[in-house]
């Protein structure tokens, strides 16, 4: 978590992603900075179904479970971060209403951009986005940035890949910085370690399960990605 002014502080997570029948599902499991009173980390969970059903869970440590609304996508996912379960979730992939905007230069490469603009049913109950600005490389068509524009349609926030890691035969990304545009707060999602190919059991992606306490992949299994 990088604000404009104040100090930096790092919050520890792991992730499992997989892709099931309807697309895309991540696990995100994170450690909330205790009140500073000598009390310890707080757990959060999350689920986060990409795909045209896409969908949220939430779990914290003595809550139990709770499925997202529109307007909780767009919390952070910890006190201060820029990061939100709509930034994981990325659902405008899958909007059918959008504008192509042509090829622009980015960082040195063609990117397609094209507006996606939110369902009636999602803009309906989230008002304060009129749509995604997307970024997808021309060559690999990949996502590179996004950034979503408010009511008046200005840019409110931007989420850009700042660089990747080939693990093995595959590229995965290394770094992503989310920008608030009005105060410059920043956070940076930073993966440090990685492990591919694993079989994961299905249980591991139920809203129901995200109680239940899961060991990363061995050490051995866990390739160290440099700062």
């Amino acid at each position: 978590i990088m604000p404009r002014r104040g100090p930096e502080r790092t919050i520890p997570g792991q992730l499992w992603g997989t892709r099931n029948e309807t697309g895309l599902v991540n696990r995100v499991s994170l450690a909330l900075p205790g009140t500073g009173n000598g009390a310890d980390a707080l757990r959060r969970r999350l689920l986060i179904q990409n795909g045209v059903r896409s969908a949220a869970w939430r779990w914290d440590e003595g809550a139990g479970v709770a499925m997202l609304n529109v307007s909780a996508l767009f919390e952070p996912l910890v006190p201060e971060a820029e990061l939100t379960a709509f930034d994981l979730q990325m659902p405008f992939l899958y909007w059918n209403d959008f504008a192509y905007q042509g090829i622009v230069r980015f960082r040195g490469r063609p990117a397609h951009v094209l507006v996606m603009r939110p369902p009636a049913d999602f803009a309906a109950r989230y008002p304060q986005l009129s749509g995604v600005r997307v970024h997808l490389d021309t060559q690999f068509n990949a996502l590179v940035q996004t950034e979503l524009l408010g009511a008046d349609g200005r840019v409110s926030k931007t989420l850009s890949v700042v660089d990747l890691k080939k693990v093995g035969e595959q590229w995965i990304v290394k770094t992503i910085d989310v920008r608030d545009e009005a105060t410059r707060n920043k956070t940076r999602f930073s993966v440090t370690g990685a492990a591919l190919g694993l079989d994961f059991s299905s249980r591991l992606f139920e809203p129901a399960r995200l109680g239940d306490d899961i060991p990363p992949p061995s050490a051995t299994d866990i390739l160290p990605i440099e700062p």
